[in-house]
């Protein structure tokens, strides 16, 4: 197992902090990532951080963090959250930990944000701090 901590991110992630600021703030994702890299260095963590509108390169993402023996992935599939058992499948075939993250609480908003695939088999989940979520993850990543 290596240092590396795969951060992977779904769709519109990337209009992060101009997609409805009021739910998902001001922050930008190269905002986020720069304070995740900073905090990994003080944690002794590599980061490999990605974003995709695809659901088909989060799930070789997965494969890769596997096959590269990385110590964990946070990841924020965002809308496929709700919707992509391609997603809960690929997580359950991995031996690495995923961790789930949203910038929001999906539960706290429409019915259809209720249901996660990835929560279905993540070993933990961390939603509702905003960016701070991210920080969190990665603490409880560095702890496994």
């Amino acid at each position: 197992m290596t240092n590396t901590v795969f951060v992977l991110n779904g769709p519109n992630l990337n209009l992060l902090g101009k997609r409805e600021p009021e739910i998902y703030g001001s922050d930008t994702l190269a905002d986020i990532e720069a304070a995740l890299r900073g905090q990994a260095e003080q944690l002794g963590l590599a980061i490999e951080f990605r974003q995709t509108n695809n659901e088909g390169e989060l799930v070789d993402w997965l494969h890769e963090a596997q096959r590269a023996g990385a110590k964990a992935v946070l990841l924020n599939a965002a809308a496929y959250t709700h919707t992509s058992i391609a997603l809960l499948d690929a997580i359950k075939a991995i031996d690495v930990p995923v961790i789930e993250v949203h910038l929001s609480d999906p539960t706290k908003r429409e019915a259809f944000r209720h249901t996660s695939y990835v929560g279905m088999a993540a070993v933990d989940c961390v939603q509702g701090l905003g960016p701070h979520s991210y920080s969190v993850a990665l603490e409880k990543a560095a702890a496994l």
